[in-house]
């Protein structure tokens, strides 16, 4: 009789154990079908176009791609050492501080005004979104016209409150002085709305209770500002801004519309370079030497924001 319980026992847990085995293969042969569209995408739309990019890095590559010879790291020398890639990247540089910063600050203030339920406040939150339904490719060519020195309206606007004595005394996209400038107020218009959007999103997350008690205790809209709004959207600000300042420093299409990175590449962000030494000068060596490097500073970039946020 305790032989037979025994059994029984065996029994009674072996059969669940191979159930739940077996159910565990399937739900994983089920997962990985499931992943296996997303992981072949991922093979031929990045992997290998990454990987081909690496190998190109190291080879000088003839007129139709013809006549590949290996150089080793000259590709990479020539990048660093050459007086127009660290033009390029400083102008990345000067175009992520300021654009990204900018950009950062305004939507931070419209967020806190926006967050006050007053009389139109939705029309106007609505009104200042539009630009995010705008192409950056549209935003650049509509930001050409606007500052055009013959019909832009900007320059029109600045005579007539008498900044300017006339439409041609600032050149904005002709002149190597301005042409940086003229990018980035494009690129503030276009992707403030998201910045605003994003910590709009994170300020109606703090529960009322906390405005209520600085209420309680008599603090003013500064105090809340500073001691209760910005430490609680603490996360979503270094979310936002790392995922803005990698977006702003592989911005294209803004530059491409507006100057091409004229006049005398005073405007040239790296992310045109590269396009131009691709496509206009046929040197895929050289290009994709750049576009490793410069892959390979967003990713430590991004690792290191990662890293940053982990550890708080």
């Amino acid at each position: 009789m305790i032989i037979n319980l025994h059994r029984k026992d065996n029994f009674s847990h072996t059969v669940p154990k191979k159930r739940r085995m077996l159910s565990s293969t399937i739900e994983r042969k089920t997962l990985g079908f499931f992943f296996l569209p997303a992981g072949l995408f991922m093979v031929a739309f990045l992997l290998f176009p990454l990987l081909k990019l690496v190998y190109d890095s190291f080879f000088a590559v003839g007129d139709n791609y013809e006549g590949r010879t290996f150089i080793g790291f000259a590709n990479y020398i020539k990048a660093f050492t050459s007086q127009q890639f660290q033009s390029g990247s400083l102008h990345t540089l000067v175009y992520v501080v300021v654009a990204v910063g900018l950009e950062t600050v305004l939507g931070l203030v419209l967020a806190v005004i926006l967050t006050n339920k007053y009389r139109g406040f939705k029309a106007i939150r609505t009104f200042l979104l539009s630009p995010l339904m705008i192409a950056p490719l549209v935003a650049g060519l509509v930001w050409k016209f606007m500052l055009s020195s013959q019909f832009g309206i900007v320059n029109v606007l600045l005579v007539k409150v008498g900044i300017i004595q006339s439409t041609d005394s600032i050149l904005w996209l002709a002149d190597s002085r301005f042409s940086l400038l003229a990018c980035i107020i494009a690129d503030v218009w276009l992707t403030t709305p998201f910045m605003m959007l994003m910590f709009l999103a994170g300020i109606q997350s703090i529960p009322e209770s906390l405005y209520e008690s600085a209420a309680v205790e008599g603090a003013n809209k500064w105090q809340i500002i500073t001691k209760i709004i910005l430490p609680s959207i603490k996360g979503v600000l270094f979310s936002t801004l790392v995922i803005r300042v990698i977006d702003a420093a592989r911005t294209f299409d803004i530059i491409w519309a507006m100057t091409q990175g004229g006049p005398q590449g005073s405007s040239e962000l790296l992310s045109v370079q590269i396009y131009k030494m691709l496509q206009r000068y046929g040197d895929v060596g050289y290009a994709s030497a750049m576009a490793v490097i410069f892959i390979i500073v967003l990713i430590g970039l991004t690792l290191f924001a990662q890293h940053k946020q982990n550890r708080d």
